[in-house]
């Protein structure tokens, strides 16, 4: 039997504790746990967190995270003491927009596999009878949520992982991340050196400090919120015992974030109604004695913060007015400019893990990830939300993580729209085309720190010269927003004419050298050992089959390849199995380069003019590229198109990219062309039923699943997944990615509903759009194989349910046409 590697965890709060526990279950003995704090409770977030497990979430994977959470600490116990009590979690609503957004928040519930119900005012009542119902619409309640104790399930993971052979050292400061060769190689610490084959980061808000110590960018911002904790309520008394403490269901007030939990016969508060409150770790007495009120996470209480508060308490709770608030504090949690946690291996240090900004509520579902990928390769739940390398270079900056860190505090209990972009830091990112499209009053929405037009006020005159019936429907408030019925105008003259789609955010790199052609083989699933100048849809596979990216790749040049990916997460897998003989590199090209798709019927007549390079449909043939001139400009074109209409991707270096558009606009005005935006080129690339990786398939999916199978050689020779699929197929598939249409033709949905079949739960929408071509809402969703095409459906939206059928896939020129002339 192969002895384990060395592993060094930093830190031994509930993060670090969860991970001991569940590497020592996989027979991983050889674990050390070190804190800087005193054992068991070491000053760290996780000795003053109060335990509130509301498990749903808009994200399918942090909600999982919870219920796995949930489901451990409930067989957790210390000397017959629980872990765990579940006593439900309540979430009201005192305005009709909080009302409608926990019917939003059920129905993330039911697809995500979460028992759950909205509930009236009297059922409030009955639940919480400290309410003063006459200002609560209802509630969200889900009988599993409840209180976790936090210092105690760390006690009961210490002895059962210490049981398997971890060990747990506490006083113990790191001072040190040792490598060698791009390895970890140990840590060093105040009482010497720990040598580990790995080491995993879960020191909380001193997450930072240590990536630091090992050249890592960790984007996190220690930030204090404030907890206080009442006196003895005469409703309370006798209802609890110091065992359980409490039995009142844990409660949101979202409306004034605000959140309350029972302590015996008092209640405690906590508040995300004030100032942000960042902290610098320089300010801490990190060597100070730790002690019930001394804890280096626990700062003063300001009572002045907490007074709006107190008064919005006592609205909701009116008995809350014959006492006061005894005590408080300031404690220090850990916040991401996307409010994620960060999971994963540094990106330069082959060892180094981190698992940080981790909550109570997902600290044993994100452990358990970490450990399965630690000692599988692969965690079985999704994590590309969490993983620590999804962001870009830009987003690493200390301003950039401090504000938008600070904004995600503030808008924490907020109802935020799944288009809401920030409003601040913007115009990080532009493209060579940024000021011809605000003169154009593009509409610009943010991603990955690129600015990206949505649709553009110039061509709202087309509203009133296309076709009636290409005209969509009213939307419903919730989806009206960030929307305009411009966009089924820029879709419709792409349909018919011409247009120009700013695709340079799109995220590309270079692989080149001599072993580029073996190294892409080896790492995706089509065969690309084509001749110079293809281009090749493929995807990558991770050791289970899960589809783990969909990435297009251009031959250039014989040992040169362009690779179109979705994000930074590619490029680091593409870096992390990289030979180590130098015979392949890696190159990001995004920044310096520019994209244009221009597409329509019209497009080819556009661009011929304007160059001596042949492109007829037999001269540049359908997934081919070349290099041209178009209008003098030096381009690589691709003869790809998703949005399903005749035309190109047309690359440029960025110093060029603007004279590429105006030599397009100023040749196309006699065409009808136009700038068209995200919107439009959502809506059209579902008619055609192309998928968007991260939303419509991830590692918890196979290929066949998704409806990608055909981008699957296993013909051509070994690649990574390839072993894990065979056998599967199609027609094995126990799940299908399906195309639905929305029988009513107007109802419009955003995705993450709940479909029901049969009157049951059955899967979830991924994407969803109107569908201005065929003139009808689409959706894409998740459902179980028997689902077949004309099985009628329900999707639940806001409550009601709308129903839907099953439909043939592409719904848009199944022939391919229109793309193929």
């Amino acid at each position: 039997m192969t002895a384990s590697p060395r592993v060094v965890i930093i830190g031994a709060g509930i993060v670090g504790a969860n991970l001991a526990d569940e590497l020592t279950s996989r027979g991983w003995a050889d674990v050390t746990v070190l804190d800087q704090g005193p054992l068991p409770l070491t000053g760290g977030s996780t000795s003053h967190a109060p335990g509130l497990v509301f498990q749903t979430n808009a994200s399918k994977t942090m909600t999982e995270f919870a219920r796995y959470t949930v489901e451990k600490f409930s067989t957790l116990d210390v000397d017959g003491l629980p872990c765990f009590n579940p006593v439900g979690g309540m979430e009201v609503a005192t305005t009709p927009a909080r009302w409608e957004d926990l019917k939003r928040k059920h129905g993330w519930a039911t697809s995500w596999g979460i028992g759950s119900g909205l509930i009236d005012p009297d059922e409030c009542l009955r639940r919480y009878p400290l309410l003063d119902i006459d200002k609560v619409f209802g509630a969200l309640y889900v009988p599993t949520d409840g209180l976790a104790k936090a210092g105690r399930a760390v006690v009961a993971l210490t002895r059962r992982a210490e049981e398997r052979g971890a060990r747990f050292v506490g006083s113990t400061k790191v001072t040190g991340v040792l490598q060698h060769g791009g390895r970890v190689t140990g840590v060093e610490t105040d009482a010497g050196v720990f040598d580990a084959d790995i080491v995993v980061s879960c020191a909380g808000f001193w997450g930072r400090r240590i990536g630091a110590m090992a050249g890592m960018d960790v984007p996190l911002l220690p930030l204090a919120h404030q907890y206080a904790k009442t006196g003895q309520l005469a409703e309370l008394v006798g209802r609890n015992t110091e065992i359980t403490e409490a039995s009142l269901p844990i409660l949101r007030h979202q409306d004034q974030d605000l959140y309350f939990r029972e302590h015996n016969d008092r209640l405690g508060i906590g508040s995300y109604r004030h100032r942000p409150m960042p902290v610098e770790l320089s300010d801490l007495d990190e060597e100070g004695e730790i002690g019930e009120h001394a804890m280096p996470s626990m700062l003063p209480f300001t009572d002045e913060d907490f007074a709006p508060s107190w008064e919005e308490s006592k609205l909701l709770l009116p008995a809350l007015r014959q006492t006061k608030v005894e005590e408080g504090f300031n404690g220090i949690f850990s916040f991401t400019p996307d409010g994620q946690s960060l999971v994963g291996e540094s990106a330069d240090v082959r060892g180094f893990w981190v698992a940080e900004a981790v909550w109570v509520t997902h600290s044993a579902g994100i452990a358990k990830a970490v450990a399965e990928q630690l000692v599988h390769g692969r965690s079985e739940t999704d994590l590309h939300e969490v993983d620590v390398n999804r962001f870009e270079e830009v987003q690493l900056s200390q301003e950039y993580v401090d504000e938008t860190s600070q904004q995600n505090f503030v808008e924490i209990y907020d109802v935020l729209h799944p288009l809401q972009p920030k409003l601040s830091p913007r115009d990080l990112r532009v493209t060579p085309f940024h000021a011809r499209q605000r003169a154009l009053g593009a509409f610009f929405l943010e991603a990955a720190g690129w600015e990206r037009p949505h649709w553009y006020e110039a061509n709202a005159p087309l509203v009133k010269e296309m076709p009636h019936d290409w005209l969509p429907p009213a939307r419903d408030a919730w989806s009206a927003q960030f929307h305009s019925p411009i966009a089924a105008a820029e879709a419709w003259r792409t349909r018919t004419a011409v247009a120009l789609y700013d695709m340079t955010p799109l995220k590309r790199v270079e692989v080149s050298g001599p072993g580029a052609l073996a190294f892409l083989e080896r790492l995706t699933t089509n065969k690309l050992t084509k001749s110079v100048g293809s281009v090749t849809y493929t995807l990558m596979l991770d050791d289970a089959g899960g589809v783990r990216s969909d990435v297009t790749v251009a031959r250039l040049e014989p040992d040169v390849f362009q690779v179109g990916i979705n994000g930074n997460l590619d490029a680091d897998h593409f870096r992390k199995n990289l030979p180590g003989d130098g015979s392949v590199r890696v190159r990001d090209i995004t920044g310096g380069t520019c994209c244009l798709g221009v597409w329509g019927p019209a497009a080819r007549d556009l661009v011929q003019p304007l160059s001596r390079e042949d492109f007829s449909h037999e001269g540049l043939k359908y997934f081919r590229a070349r290099h041209a001139r178009v209008a003098g400009v030096p381009v690589t074109a691709m003869r790809l198109s998703y949005v399903g209409e005749l035309g190109w991707e047309i690359y440029t270096s960025a110093d060029n990219g603007l004279r590429l558009w105006d030599a397009l606009w100023a040749a196309g005005q006699d065409l009808g062309v136009i700038a068209a935006g995200r919107a439009a080129f959502n809506s059209l690339r579902l008619e055609k039923g192309y998928r968007l990786w991260g939303t419509d398939m991830t590692t918890e999916h196979d290929p066949y699943e998704a409806g990608v199978g055909f981008a699957v050689r296993p013909a051509k020779g070994e690649f990574l997944g390839r072993e894990a699929i065979d056998g599967r197929s199609e027609e094995t598939a126990a799940r299908r990615l399906r195309c639905l249409t929305i029988d009513d033709g107007r109802s419009v949905v955003l995705g993450k509903e709940p479909v029901f079949v049969d009157g049951r739960p059955a899967g979830y929408v991924t994407s969803a759009a109107y569908g201005f071509t065929i003139r009808k809402p689409i959706a894409y969703a998740w459902l179980p194989a028997t689902a077949e095409v004309g099985t009628p459906v329900e999707i639940e939206y806001f409550g009601r349910r709308i129903a839907a059928t099953v439909a043939a896939e592409p719904l848009f020129d199944p022939g391919m046409e229109r793309i193929r002339r």
